[in-house]
């Protein structure tokens, strides 16, 4: 897909999928990952090389220009841009106006890298206005008292997408302080991420205490342009009743693994109140452009599970590190004696 370059910015945290509605139990685990606000290290940041590259083909004849080093912005991985000064500009603000699609502007995020210090930090942001905005502002300082169409001036910035998939138009401008604005053309760009199914389960099935597993399959497939470096699956569980919780002695997870066959997933109280959790296998495995991988599970429910406890709230998220780009809630029922 040909897309124009642009510049993706501003926000907070992130739900993945077209979210649910909010259970009347508690989530669990990797439903509440959050993308922290912070000044970030260079090394640290996952997918960033050492020193980064603050130019991708720029058009010369623009006094200033936004560009970006791919035209996806796969959700949950940090893609590169810049921004380039050709015209000298002393305690300059650089202003970038978003409207979206598809999604809320306040839902991605954008860092600038300062070489002094070696760190990304975040860009100041105006909040959009409602509770799903389509339009926000960014500014960040720049000074470029040499820049000429010889001798630009970059500034390397990057950006993630913390939603859904849409689209991003940005308008971006430059004031220099004396009363010149200079602006550039706007820009689009297309959010993306993998796509990922879940089947073999369907409503609400009835599980019995001490009977047959529930067989599930989630695939995961890279339809972006990048790789996912660090793909990881997490199942979470939670089921209470007037008078005990589920444990993780009450239910039995497995996975297939080819040549391997069956194995038990360890699950391992935590994440919720109570509640329980579990990576699934192979777990930090990069994904290529066009590669899928494939979990099979099963669940079932041991026959000492509390009797009151008729009904539970389960779980599957996929994540690119610490953050989750999709999650399904997988509820059931229990029964028997």
């Amino acid at each position: 897909m040909a897309l124009t370059a642009g510049i993706v910015l501003a926000g907070t945290v992130a739900a993945a999928q077209a979210a649910p509605a909010a259970p009347a139990t508690p989530e669990c685990g990797p439903l509440r990952a959050a993308a922290a606000h912070r000044a970030v290290p260079a090394a640290a940041a996952p997918g960033d090389g050492q020193v980064p590259e603050a130019s991708y083909a720029a058009t010369s004849a623009r006094k200033v220009s936004f560009t970006v080093a791919n035209a996806q912005a796969p959700i949950g991985l940090w893609s590169k841009a810049a921004l380039t000064l050709r015209t000298p500009v002393a305690k300059g603000t650089v202003r970038l106006d978003l409207a979206s699609r598809g999604f809320s502007t306040d839902s991605v995020t954008v860092q600038r890298y300062v070489p002094a210090k070696h760190t990304w930090v975040d860009l100041d942001s105006r909040p959009g206005s409602g509770s799903w905005p389509h339009r926000g502002t960014l500014t960040f300082p720049v000074s470029a008292k040499d820049a000429s169409p010889r001798h630009p001036h970059s500034v390397a910035l990057r950006f993630q997408d913390l939603d859904r998939p849409g689209r991003l138009t940005v308008n971006a401008s430059v004031t220099d302080g004396h009363g010149r604005t200079l602006r550039a053309p706007a820009r689009t760009v297309i959010a993306t991420r993998p796509q990922v199914s879940v089947s073999g389960w369907q409503g609400t099935p009835s599980l019995a205490r001490g009977g047959a597993a529930q067989t599930f399959t989630l695939k995961v497939r890279n339809t972006t342009n990048r790789t996912y470096p660090a793909l990881n699956v997490n199942y979470f569980a939670y089921g209470a009743g007037k008078q005990h919780a589920l444990t993780p002695k009450d239910l039995l997870l497995q996975q297939y693994r080819p040549g391997r066959g069956w194995e038990k997933v360890n699950l391992t109280a935590g994440g919720c109140d109570p509640g329980m959790g579990a990576a699934l296998r192979p777990g930090k495995r990069a994904l290529a452009p066009g590669a899928t991988a494939v979990y099979r599970l099963r669940l079932s429910v041991a026959k000492s599970a509390p009797r009151d406890v008729v009904r539970a709230d389960s779980g599957v998220s996929v994540n690119n590190g610490d953050q989750s780009f999709f999650s399904r809630r997988l509820l059931f029922a229990i029964h028997g004696k």
